[in-house]
């Protein structure tokens, strides 16, 4: 029986749409019939599942697991949880891969599904493919079957088994997401004080959306950090593989700031390794790593594409704006915000400061938030690619990793495709209020050459 999914959900780095409308339990019974058939076309037959706090989840991870076991797979459920801890049962449990429902860090009425398999991220060609198996109806029958297994005591012993940080007053702001419950375990095996907001899961999400990007989102962490007189707080996305942090003051520190905080210890043990960031991260990111002997590597946005470079290259460490860190030196090479937490508590005691004083100590810059424009009825890569053109035929300085990355005088300014909207995204930092406004009008000129304008 063929399905065809909603081509909107169908995205680069998973599956992910509105519930209701380009997504149902049809659709969840489809993925897990068509992700039998491509596991067992690579030899694998153990999958393990677990599911976020979304109301909808319990209903798409049921018709998730019969499509995996009437296409043969044996099925492990891990049960609610976030995303690295499905990450850490298919790494650690006699498992071929695994799927995880959840929506992310996207609003209640979201929902989809993150995937692995032999070890790797499913993503790009291998979601389209999976499209494509659906279309055809191309599912083998087969007589799977069902166990459950509960990981979070041992996911949270993990968390913790190699510590090396000490004692601090710490905020932990779950935003009803599905870490809470990981969050409360995590936080009895540390040392220290912890006060922990919204670990009850709320698929609703009635304090704040559980995005740790957005600063209205930290409101409630740093008021906490400044009327307790805290160290620090950190802050946790829906699915809790994307990190926020406010220092003792109340002040966000932003991913590309999180990275620099953890690559010294990494560099310190592991003398010239390669530290991965994405295109939208700042150059003072890049240059600090430089300066204490390591490697900056520069690539593409998203947390798929991140996990396969640092396995290609052996990094140790890569992290992105958006608050995904992924760890190769003493983890699993997973993005995963609660041992990113862990590795911040280590870095912050290792460096003999406060965050206030470290966050201090960090190059100034000034920065623009992420803006986007719509190409409207445009092709978003084809409006990249004469950008591209334009740029080389006025001989500037481009890095041409992930869209348009321009470097000059002022700082530099990016424009890149968006993987999940049909829309440009774009950034820019520089030294100083003014030469900032220089590079947002230059993103504009170019812009304009393309028929677009800000909206």
């Amino acid at each position: 029986m063929a399905h065809r999914f909603a081509p909107a959900i169908l995205r680069q780095y998973d599956i992910r749409g509105v519930v209701g409308d380009t997504l149902g339990s049809e659709d969840a019974y489809a993925l897990g019939r068509s992700f039998a058939s491509m596991a067992r076309q690579r030899g694998a037959r153990r999958i393990a599942v677990g599911r976020d706090g979304r109301d909808h989840s319990p209903m798409l991870e049921k018709a998730l697991v019969r499509g995996l076991v009437e296409g043969g797979m044996h099925v492990i459920r891990i049960g609610l949880g976030p995303s690295p801890m499905l990450y850490y049962a298919a790494a650690t449990l006699d498992v071929d891969g695994g799927i995880h429902v959840t929506g992310s860090h996207n609003p209640a009425s979201y929902n989809g599904f993150k995937m692995l398999l032999g070890g790797a991220s499913v993503h790009g060609e291998d979601i389209v493919h999976l499209g494509r198996i659906a279309t055809q109806g191309d599912w083998p029958e087969g007589a799977g079957s069902v166990d459950d297994a509960d990981v979070r005591t041992a996911y949270a012993d993990r968390l913790v088994e190699d510590f090396r940080g000490g004692a601090f007053r710490i905020g932990w702001d779950a935003g009803n997401g599905a870490a809470g419950p990981a969050i409360e375990e995590l936080t009895r095996r540390l040392p220290g004080e912890h006060h922990l907001l919204y670990t009850e899961v709320d698929g609703s999400f009635p304090n704040h959306h559980p995005d740790p990007t957005v600063p209205a989102n930290l409101k409630a962490l740093q008021e906490l950090a400044r009327d307790k007189q805290l160290d620090f707080g950190v802050a946790f996305d829906g699915d809790g593989d994307r990190i926020g942090a406010v220092d003792g003051k109340g002040r966000i520190l932003w991913g590309d700031q999180i990275l620099m905080l953890l690559a010294e210890p990494v560099l310190k043990e592991l003398p010239g390794a390669t530290i991965i960031a994405d295109v939208k991260a700042s150059r003072t990111l890049f240059d600090y790593v430089a300066a204490l002997g390591g490697q900056p590597l520069m690539w593409k946005t998203g947390h798929s594409l991140i996990k396969a470079k640092m396995a290609e290259t052996g990094a140790p460490l890569a992290g992105e704006m958006s608050g995904h860190i992924f760890f190769g030196h003493r983890w699993y090479g997973f993005d995963d915000a609660l041992y990113a937490a862990v590795r911040l508590i280590e870095a912050v005691h290792q460096s003999g400061q406060s965050l206030a004083e470290l966050r201090d100590a960090m190059p100034r810059a000034v920065a623009t938030p992420e803006m986007r424009f719509a190409v409207g009825d445009q092709d978003k890569f084809a409006v990249i690619e004469r950008l591209l053109a334009n740029l080389r035929a006025e001989g500037v300085d481009i890095d041409d990793t992930d869209g348009a990355r321009v470097t000059n005088g002022d700082g530099w300014w990016l424009l890149r495709a968006s993987n999940t909207e049909d829309v440009l995204a774009a950034r820019a930092e520089a030294q100083d209020e003014g030469a900032l406004a220089r590079l947002v009008a230059q993103i504009d000129e170019e812009l304009g050459k393309l028929g677009i304008t800000r909206s």
